[in-house]
């Protein structure tokens, strides 16, 4: 499968500009105050990411210092702006951040950036029955921080009624205020007059004109996209996309439409560090962590000291700590049984300090994981579940969790807010003391989950913020 803006001709405020560098854009440094803008959609697959990377790749070419940050869940789209904007990509969730830790974040992006660009999650309204403001839709971000959003139309199947959809989108909060659109996958030059002449009529420009060709996109696999540290030729998509930005949209419209940021930081707490120097796996097999999270570690003054399960490296014996994120380990999984050093290593270490698992590190704490193919692999045998991926089902949604003992990621009766997203199944629950009891965002109770034993941890559940009763919780 594959996804993806396919970046055509361009037409609307920029209608036969010639190929290369638009006339008059700004090139190097912005002067004054950082600027940000919200790249969103009607719903997920319109193609909001790859014209995210495009723009991302060219504005930096351009000589700006570009920042990127995702809205909601998601740990692959951020890897692919990092790799585009040379820099972190954290993600902004208003469901379970407070505002001081949104602003924190914004602040943290800001920070010596000419231009920051956050994607939208789902749909740009796409949250949850919450507070106002803490739905986890990128539009609360928006409402909050006054940035404009560039919409992003998938106009396939349609033709006049993408403007009675852009109409919609204006008028639907009028906290949330629309920069442009870009109408994407356009069949023809007549599909796209017929839309043009609709959109005339709205006082919002069309910045971008798209039509469908499969000549860019992004594979995917069961999670979202292939990871960015897999994509065998980064710069020279980036390079790819950089050219057809430059060709096909009206990049000076677009930085013109940007909003000044302003966010302060504040010492709102996000997931407590598991130690002063905490062992990071990080390869193929455990990739996923939060830039923030790992922000907020180095904030609190910890280390972080990064090593590779598949490289059949252990921990190291100077840490005090041991994070083991989630990721693919289910496509690793012979390697990962076949990693002895890794194996005794980390069942050393767990006999003095902390180890925690999220949801593909707690895969691999556990006795066994069945592949996608059935074949069965020995894992860590650290906590006492086995997990499949043979028996595949979706689990996902945002996540409250609260500890019912002493562990790595705190302390008993803490409160954490995250998220779910795997298709695992639990084979075999094995006899550990649960971690957390979780309820969903509409405070159902999910029950208890995770499994803790002796100074070990884990659970499928990803920590996004620790609820601070000192914080701005609502």
């Amino acid at each position: 499968m594959a996804r993806g803006l396919m970046i055509g001709a361009q037409r609307g405020l920029i209608i036969g500009a010639p190929r290369g560098p638009i006339i008059g854009a700004p090139r190097g440094p912005i002067i004054g105050a950082p600027r940000g803008l919200i790249i969103g959609a009607p719903r997920s697959g319109s193609g909001k990411t790859t014209l995210t990377l495009a723009l991302l790749a060219a504005l930096r070419r351009r000589g700006l210092r570009v920042r990127a940050g995702k809205s909601g869940p998601d740990y692959i789209d951020p890897a692919f702006h990092a790799a585009a904007t040379g820099a972190a990509c954290p993600n902004l969730d208003s469901w379970a951040m407070a505002p001081g830790q949104l602003d924190t974040v914004l602040a943290g992006l800001a920070h010596d950036a000419d231009i920051v660009l956050i994607e939208s999650a789902m749909g740009l309204f796409d949250g949850v029955a919450a507070g106002a403001g803490r739905s986890g839709a990128a539009a609360d971000l928006a409402a909050r921080f006054g940035l404009p959003v560039l919409l992003v139309l998938d106009v396939s199947g349609q033709s006049q009624t993408a403007a009675a959809v852009a109409r919609g989108f204006m008028a639907h909060d009028p906290a949330v205020q629309m920069a442009g659109v870009v109408l994407n996958r356009v069949g023809s030059d007549r599909h796209r007059s017929g839309i043009a002449a609709a959109m005339a009529a709205l006082p919002l420009p069309v910045l971008g004109s798209v039509p469908r060709d499969a000549s860019v996109a992004l594979p995917e696999r069961h999670l979202g996209l292939v990871q960015a540290g897999e994509h065998g030729a980064l710069a020279a998509l980036f390079d790819r996309l950089a050219d057809l930005a430059e060709r096909t949209l009206d990049i000076g419209a677009i930085l013109s439409a940007a909003a000044p940021i302003r966010a302060d930081a504040s010492a709102a707490a996000f997931v407590p560090p598991p130690g002063q120097r905490i062992a990071l796996a990080s390869d193929a097999a455990f990739s996923f962590v939060y830039a923030h999270v790992l922000d907020g570690w180095r904030a609190a003054g910890a280390d972080i000291v990064p090593f590779s399960p598949l490289a059949d490296a252990a921990p190291p014996q100077d840490c005090d700590a041991v994070w083991l994120p989630g990721g693919y380990p289910e496509l690793h999984a012979a390697a990962l049984a076949n990693a002895a050093t890794f194996r005794d290593g980390l069942r050393c270490f767990a006999e003095t300090r902390p180890v925690h698992g999220e949801c593909g590190g707690h895969m691999v704490l556990g006795e066994t994981l069945q592949d996608a193919d059935g074949v069965t692999h020995p894992m860590l045998g650290l906590l006492g579940h086995s997990t499949s991926f043979a028996k595949r089902k979706l689990h996902l949604g945002y996540r409250q969790a609260v500890l019912l003992g002493d562990c790595a990621i705190g302390r008993a009766g803490a409160v954490l807010r995250g998220h779910e997203f795997h298709y695992a199944s639990t084979t075999a629950p094995g006899g550990d003391a649960p971690l957390a009891t979780l309820t969903d965002a509409l405070g159902n109770d999910l029950g208890p989950a995770g499994g803790r034993r002796g100074r070990v941890s884990g659970s499928f559940f990803h920590a996004i913020a620790s609820l601070d009763p000192i914080g701005e919780h609502s």
